[in-house]
């Protein structure tokens, strides 16, 4: 029943294999207000959209922490549904800030923590290195990142939360519909040249993440750097194919799929 989570805890993340045709889903932002997630996921399900494999990039829900239940609740379709794809497909999920310590809530996928991101992987003979992309920062940010997971502050705040009448994630809910999720990061590209050296140490092909949703490529002298685009604009998502006419990873857009 745990097949694939078990034989991906076998490996290490030097070898994991990207295989042809799967599918990275990047920052859908999942909600009752953004649904369209769910359809993606039920049309695999069905078989109507066929992958061998699924790299969730972060961020797939706009809220879904371990240890405050209300949160898995108000996402029970996807995260059911997701839990039945795990027993037909690989699924490997990388934590991102709006969704972590979700190992108990996708027990039989491979949930990869911040701590062990950029999981590094292989894809024909090309090296890649996967993040969600909000592991680096300043120290202070990385200090409330590792706080903020810690399995004793999310129960302590599931306390709050619940003795106000979930005060805390109606501020959330607030907050966070007032943001823009395709917004255009100026100087995007100079931002990332900052973390030029930190890339290099991967020793890789291509850095591939998500978190800024700027759906672009930058080309470095020795590795090639893509930030996906975010399926909460647009529902997008990428298709991972081998060709030499054509890039590393194929834009699709689910709302335009003819199924």
């Amino acid at each position: 029943m745990k097949r694939w989570r078990y034989q991906l805890l076998r490996m290490s993340h030097n070898n994991y294999v990207l295989k042809e045709g799967a599918f990275l889903i990047s920052d859908a932002h999942y909600s009752s207000k953004r649904p369209e997630l769910l359809q993606l996921l039920k049309s695999i399900e069905a078989e109507e959209l066929k992958t061998p494999q699924i790299v969730f990039m972060g961020d797939v829900f706009d809220l879904l922490f371990g240890h405050i239940p209300i949160t898995k609740e108000r996402n029970r379709d996807a995260v059911n549904t997701i839990n039945a794809l795990a027993k037909k497909i690989e699924l490997i999920y990388l934590e991102g800030n709006h969704d972590f310590v979700l190992h108990k809530i996708f027990p039989d996928i491979h949930v990869i923590s911040i701590e062990h991101q950029p999981l590094k992987c292989m894809y024909g003979d090309k090296k890649l290195s996967l993040a969600h992309g909000d592991y680096r920062g300043d120290w202070k940010y990385r200090l409330y990142l590792h706080v903020i997971r810690s399995p004793l502050i999310l129960k302590f705040l599931n306390v709050i939360d619940t003795l106000t009448s979930h005060g805390i994630i109606r501020w959330l809910d607030a907050y966070l519909d007032k943001k823009n999720d395709c917004a255009v990061i100026e100087a995007f590209k100079k931002r990332m040249m900052r973390h030029r050296t930190l890339f290099e140490s991967y020793d890789c092909d291509y850095v591939i993440e998500g978190h800024f949703h700027q759906n672009c490529t930058i080309d470095f002298e020795e590795f090639e750097y893509i930030n996906l685009g975010a399926f909460a604009c647009n529902q997008r998502y990428f298709i991972v194919q081998s060709s030499e006419k054509q890039k590393l990873l194929r834009e699709v857009f689910f709302n335009k799929e003819i199924i």
